[in-house]
Formats: C-alpha cells, structure tokens, sequence
C-alpha cells in the first residue's frame, strides 16, 4: 500500500493556497480586525474557558486560522501539522494578522519529538482524527505532550456523521462507510474540496479511518487522562451533507429534516492525572513502603 502520509500530505499540500484564498476562512477579517476569531473557536468559547498566558499546542493545524484565534485568546500557541504548503499559509497568516505563533511541520505520531513536552493544553479541531490510522496512539501522543494537569480539547465531527453517504439523494441518511476503526483505510477520490474555490485538483486520493466514540474515549483513558466532558452538538461547521443542510448562525451546519436524529459534532475534554508525591508521608494505618 502506498504509504498514507505521502498520498495524505499531496492532497492538502494542493488544497492549502486554495483554501487560505477561500472566503471560508475569512483570512481578510483576521488581517482587518484584530480581535477576529474563527467560527470554529468562537462555537468552543464556552467550553474552552480562560487561555491566558497558557502554552498551548494545536495538532493538524492546517492554515492556522484555528491556531492564530487561540493565540489572540491570549495563550502561547504553537501549530504542527504535517504539510508544508499548509505551514507556509499559516505563517503568512500569523504574520498578516499580527499573532506570535509558532509553526512547526511533523506527522502527529512525531509530534513528541519535534516540539517537546510540557504544554498545558492540546487542541484538536474538526476533521482531524479521520486522517490517523490509530487512535489509541494519537492519545498516547497526546498524554506524551500535556504536563501533569493540562488538558486535552478537541472539538470533531461525529464517527456517526462519518458513516453516513453524502451523495445520497434525498433527506434519507445513509449508512455506507465503518463506523469503527479498521486496520485499512477507507481509499476515497474527490476532485473537489470543503471550501468555496474555483481551483482545479490533481491529487484526488486520501486515506481515511473512522473511530468509534467508545473508542476514542477508550484511548484516552488508557492514556492515562482523565475525562472531564463529552458534549454531542447537533451542528457542524461546515455543509457534511449537501442538499439536506441548512446554514445556522455562527457559521454551523444542521440537517434540516429532523435534526435530533443524528449527533452531528462532538466536544471531547480530559485532563492528564498528577502522580502522588514520591515523598508523601504515610499515615498511620497506611504503609509507607511494600515489605
């Protein structure tokens, strides 16, 4: 099998110009206003909470639009993600808009290795966990980048979205893809792209695996982080399936023929455990060492 990474990283190299040039991701409004965020970000503000003076890590990052909205949170941001055309949007993106980001180009699986450990959270945006084969790694990743007591935030559209066929006709959903992991990936072609643009695409293969909600939270409590919220949102921020959405405000996404019959997106948050003191005193009753 060709590796994923190099069919993967072909497909968003091509997309990256297009999709910064996009109105979809407001590039101008970030430049225009400097306390402009993305839709994304401002849909995660309750849940996110203060970022003040935190460092923070966005993994797959893309263009950086999501990364540059944390930044003017007020955390200390760094982006990675493994295509370089993406990273070189995402620094004339920082720079245009005035934000002191620093991006860095590795697959996730590196992530540990190439910008450190100790950060007080990892952020993780929509669309990103189908391009990995292996969740229960990227978890451990995760774990391997938070100190003790940062937090993991990811917001990401729903495995059961991700079952469903977007071409059906009709307002009828679908069910046509793996709901759980598989050790092969599901090959998919499209010469298109999310985003509003008038570009034309030679790399039209991608490598894709689903994750299954029982899954995902399996792998991060094996990695030795602690769930602290699972919200399921009857919205997405971008049109998943066309013909049977319709737009909502702040730029989300919503089947318009009964939206409750389908968990569009969801907002996982855990927090990595704090190992007991090597030197706590033992209490009486309570041994101090084995025997």
């Amino acid at each position: 099998m060709t590796d994923y990474l190099d069919v993967n990283r072909a497909n968003w190299d091509e997309r990256a110009p297009a999709h910064a040039a996009s109105p979809g991701y407001a590039v101008s409004h970030f430049v225009a206003d400097p306390s402009f965020l993305s839709e994304v970000v401002r849909f995660d503000l309750p849940l996110l909470g203060p970022l003040t003076d935190q460092r923070g890590i966005h993994l797959q990052c893309h263009i950086g639009t999501d990364t540059v909205s944390l930044a003017r949170l007020g955390a200390r941001m760094t982006g990675l993600d493994f295509s370089g055309n993406s990273l070189a949007e995402a620094r004339r993106i920082a720079s245009l808009a005035g934000a002191d980001v620093r991006f860095v180009q590795s697959d996730v699986y590196a992530a540990e290795a190439a910008v450190g450990t100790g950060f007080d959270f990892v952020y993780t945006g929509v669309g990103a966990l189908i391009w990995l084969p292996d969740v229960a790694r990227w978890a451990r990743v995760v774990a391997s980048l938070l100190r003790p007591g940062g937090r993991l935030f990811i917001r990401e559209g729903h495995p059961m979205l991700w079952t469903l066929d977007d071409e059906a006709p009709g307002s009828d959903l679908i069910v046509k893809y793996p709901y759980f992991e598989r050790e092969e990936p599901l090959i998919l072609s499209s010469d298109g792209t999310y985003v509003e643009t008038d570009a034309s695409f030679s790399h039209t293969t991608t490598h894709e695996w689903n994750h299954g909600l029982g899954e995902i939270v399996s792998a991060v409590l094996d990695a030795g982080l602690t769930l602290t919220g699972l919200v399921e949102h009857q919205s997405v921020p971008w049109l998943a399936l066309p013909g049977r959405m319709h737009q909502i405000p702040g730029g989300e996404w919503q089947l318009t023929d009964n939206p409750d019959r389908l968990p569009h997106s969801y907002t996982l948050q855990a927090v990595k455990q704090v190992p007991s003191s090597a030197n706590q005193v033992a209490r009486p009753g309570n041994r101090g060492s084995s025997d």
